[in-house]
């Protein structure tokens, strides 16, 4: 599963009346709606805006004179109506003064050109949005590392990432993605049946590339060393390599290690989101996955590509359609078409034939608030919308320190950093590193592969390391990596 590659080092802040200079090249439907967010102070360093009254400094190029007018009067930014893979716009922008580059149109090589230009140029953090097909080729030659960019991105696939946690994991508290998509953390309950229930973390020998990073037990939270001893009712965080074998990890916790049952999925809608969305669930063994699509070409298409999901060339919108494929007896129906109007009405009536849970996705961000937070009367249990999703993953690495929080949690927060140059872990394998009191490794992105580390690994300097630390750890475990 990938999502995104390349994570070099954070933002650095300037002294001054903003708080970050950043250029946002594309005014479409993602670089609008971010520009929207970060100019109205959404996004702000660690409330630091809030409290001094600053604000981000916005500049949005675009070569649509549409678009920049519809933008230049909607907020309060710097519009150029330009090409923005151009020297000559990048300079109009200001480029040599910018913190953060976004590259957020909907052409590959637009994105690909503005973002290495602006690299070249000094920008200390660009991120650049590539259509799916792109990062699918990652593993094969590394765009990202090619053009010296620090992350390549697709919004579709982060969508299609949101969509996936509810299904892969139903049973599990929470679920963050890692390392574009290759490692995986979620929160599980120790189950009254669990297996691992009375052992020790040493005594219950995990799956390789599997680790319990944090225990929560009786309102108190802790990063557990390999003497801690599970009981029931603990929230257990876990991470691993392979959603196979963490899967394998929550059941042993969850369920005494009984194996899952099959989870019957149906996508309405064969386009990048719901191509993207096969794609992940496929590769798990305990899926059995349908597309409706009524574009018979796109079918043809879809059956060569994805071999394992049975694709129905028919209209999901239509209940006959629906009735017909028996979508009342599923578990997931997934409404990922392009039409937000089309997917809302397709999950009511999945809903109504008798379809255990809804997901859809939906395009406009207030929308998906709304159905996000009444959806479950008419059986929507998630409402992911795709500009939401891109903005969360960018405002993530909107900090002013040596490290971003991925997520906060009582026992701690799981935080994404590089390994310095002159760091003293660096060419030590994993076991020979004294790490400080709660803390844990739980990860190390290197040339665009990211794993769970064994004992035998080792650290090397320019690594990306995401990490489980306790507040008082977290000082000691930074300077340790830096």
């Amino acid at each position: 599963m990938l999502v995104c590659w390349g994570v070099k080092g954070r933002i650095p802040t300037r002294p001054g009346a903003v708080l970050m200079n950043i250029i946002i090249v594309g005014a479409g439907e993602i670089g609008r709606h971010l520009a929207t967010e970060l100019s109205q102070g959404h996004a702000l360093l660690e409330s630091e805006g809030e409290k001094s009254g600053k604000k981000h400094k916005i500049t949005v190029i675009d070569s649509d004179p549409r678009l920049v007018a519809e933008i230049q009067r909607a907020i309060d930014a710097k519009v150029i109506c330009a090409d923005g893979s151009t020297v000559g716009a990048l300079g109009r922008a200001d480029v040599a003064n910018c913190n953060l580059f976004l590259a957020l149109t909907s052409e590959n090589s637009v994105n690909l050109v503005s973002s290495s230009i602006a690299k070249a140029m000094g920008v200390k953090l660009v991120m650049c949005r590539v259509h799916p097909e792109l990062q699918r080729d990652i593993p094969i030659f590394n765009l990202g590392v090619h053009f010296d960019i620090d992350h390549l991105f697709s919004s579709e696939r982060l969508t299609a990432n949101e969509l996936a946690k509810f299904i892969r994991n139903p049973d599990s508290l929470w679920v963050e993605e890692l390392g574009g998509g290759e490692i995986e953390v979620q929160q599980v309950r120790v189950g009254p049946k669990s297996d691992g229930m009375g052992k020790s973390l040493r005594d219950l020998k995990p799956p390789a590339r599997t680790r319990v990073a944090a225990i929560t037990r009786n309102g108190e939270s802790f990063v557990p060393d390999a003497d801690a001893v599970l009981e029931e009712g603990d929230e257990v965080t876990i991470c691993g390599n392979e959603s196979t074998r963490l899967r394998d990890l929550a059941e042993i916790l969850q369920k005494g290690g009984k194996r899952a049952e099959t989870v019957r999925v149906v996508i309405f809608g064969g386009g990048e989101y719901g191509f993207a969305l096969a794609q992940m669930l496929q590769s798990w063994e305990h899926c059995r996955i349908r597309i409706f699509e009524k574009d018979e070409v796109l079918c043809q298409d879809l059956t060569e590509r994805l071999g394992k999901t049975t694709v129905i060339n028919a209209d999901a919108t239509e209940l006959s359609a629906l009735e017909e494929e028996q979508v009342g007896e599923v578990d997931f129906f997934v409404a990922a078409s392009g039409s937000d109007e089309d997917n809302v009405m397709a999950c009511l009536q999945a809903n109504n034939l008798g379809a255990k849970k809804c997901l859809t996705i939906i395009h406009r961000a207030a929308y998906a608030r709304a159905i996000g937070a009444s959806g479950r009367q008419f059986g929507v249990v998630a409402a992911v919308s795709p500009r939401e999703a891109t903005r969360r993953y960018i405002e993530r690495h909107l900090t002013g320190e040596k490290y971003y929080v991925v997520r906060k949690m009582m026992a701690g927060q799981v935080i994404g950093t590089d390994v310095g140059k002159k760091a003293k872990v660096a060419g030590m394998k994993v076991d020979e590193i004294n790490w400080p009191t709660g803390s844990l490794l739980v990860g190390v992105l290197r040339g665009g592969e990211a794993i769970v580390p064994s004992s035998e690994d080792v650290i090397e300097s320019g690594d990306h390391i995401y990490a489980m630390a306790s507040q008082k750890a977290l000082k000691k475990l930074l300077k340790l990596l830096h």
